[in-house]
């Protein structure tokens, strides 16, 4: 008689098969801050019908025009050049060369529309315009002084190798901001800014206070990663927020034509399990659209022309634009370091530069030869 040898073995709680089959997104983690931060400067004032004249507005405009100059977006690129970059004269930055992993500023741009855009051999692309709005460099933060944000029981890390750069956008009437919110820009020497954003860079590519940045930060060709926040629309079900197909229309179906049904929380655990796809605000959310394209840059209007069409909000909304941080996209030659200083003998004088692959409007598309 021949004894049958039994192999036992014990499957780990975290392993069980409930638990492997069970395997859905965590969305609820990426709510939106209902809170302002700590360090939160309240930015607009209660503005007061203070009467005053159209000749007395033209007047303060004209002082504000003196004192800080039209525009990055009005000015252009070209009224710039590497000596007069910057509004404020306390120091001069030397000159550093580019090596790879160092990382540039960002820009904040406007989502202003989609354009189609074809190739030499008729391919069709969908692309977005993003117009950078009047930036201008309002402070450097060094390693040694940027904290950045951090879960509440986790350390400070002290060997922070990059610093902070904080980039205003579009400039508006410094008298509908608060007095707080104007001493951010006190030894900036630039208009006060609607938009702030802090964007992590090298201590290589650190960069004056009121210096501006156009859309000749970039190139044709390079690859840009952008951040915008979603459309908000509000509380949602499950047909238009998930895409659930919903209940048959007849044969006996009552008041569920809409409704998600089953939502499979029978068996072993009888609870709703984390990541469940049900009904709930749908929208504003941040979103990261990677390794997109360049196409064509306008450097009268500060506008590029970037590859697709989902790029995250609605029309005038804020983006952020990054260089990409996917391996195979990366520069692999020097880009302009740590911004692009326009200059006389500039190359871009011209509007408009496309890519190489790109059929230019101005172009003939049909050729004649001669017998």
């Amino acid at each position: 008689m021949l004894l049958s040898k039994v192999i036992s073995f014990s499957i780990p709680q975290k392993f069980t098969l409930t638990g492997l089959l069970q395997v859905r997104a965590k969305n609820y983690l990426n709510r939106p801050r209902l809170r302002n931060p700590v360090w939160f400067v309240r930015k607009e004032r209660t503005v007061h019908d203070e009467l005053i004249t159209p000749e007395n507005t033209s007047f303060v405009k004209e002082v504000l025009y003196e004192r800080y100059g039209p525009s990055a977006l009005i000015k252009g690129v070209l009224t710039f050049d590497q000596s007069k970059s910057s509004l404020i004269k306390s120091e001069e930055l030397p000159p550093v060369q580019w090596q790879p992993g160092m990382k540039r500023t960002g820009v904040i741009a406007k989502k202003i529309g989609q354009y189609p855009l074809w190739r030499k051999d008729g391919t069709k692309i969908r692309t977005t315009l993003l117009q950078i709005i009047d930036n201008h460099v309002v402070k450097y933060i060094p390693p040694e002084e940027f904290e950045p944000p951090r879960e509440p029981n986790q350390k400070r890390n002290w060997k922070n190798p990059y610093g902070c750069l904080l980039v205003g956008a579009e400039s508006r009437d410094p008298s509908i901001f608060t007095k707080e919110y104007c001493g951010l820009f006190k030894d900036s020497g630039v208009i006060p800014k609607q938009h702030l954003c802090r964007f992590i860079i090298s201590p290589e590519a650190r960069i004056l206070p009121g210096t501006p940045l156009n859309v000749t930060h970039f190139r044709v060709g390079d690859f840009v990663d952008v951040r915008g926040k979603t459309v908000d629309h509000g509380f949602q079900g499950v047909v238009k927020r998930h895409s659930f197909k919903g209940m048959p229309a007849s044969h006996g179906v009552t008041k569920t034509h809409r409704r998600p049904g089953n939502i499979g929380a029978g068996g072993a655990k009888a609870r709703v399990w984390p990541g469940t796809k049900m009904p709930g605000h749908m929208g504003n959310r941040w979103r990261n659209l990677r390794g997109l394209k360049i196409w064509r840059i306008n450097t009268k209007y500060n506008v590029m022309w970037v590859q697709g069409s989902n790029i995250a909000g609605d029309t005038n909304g804020l983006v952020y634009i990054y260089d990409t941080i996917l391996p195979l996209r990366k520069y692999k030659e020097a880009p302009a370091f740590p911004t692009h200083f326009a200059s006389e003998n500039d190359s871009y004088a011209d509007e408009d530069f496309w890519h190489e692959d790109i059929h230019n409007f101005k172009d003939g598309s049909i050729t004649f030869k001669e017998e």
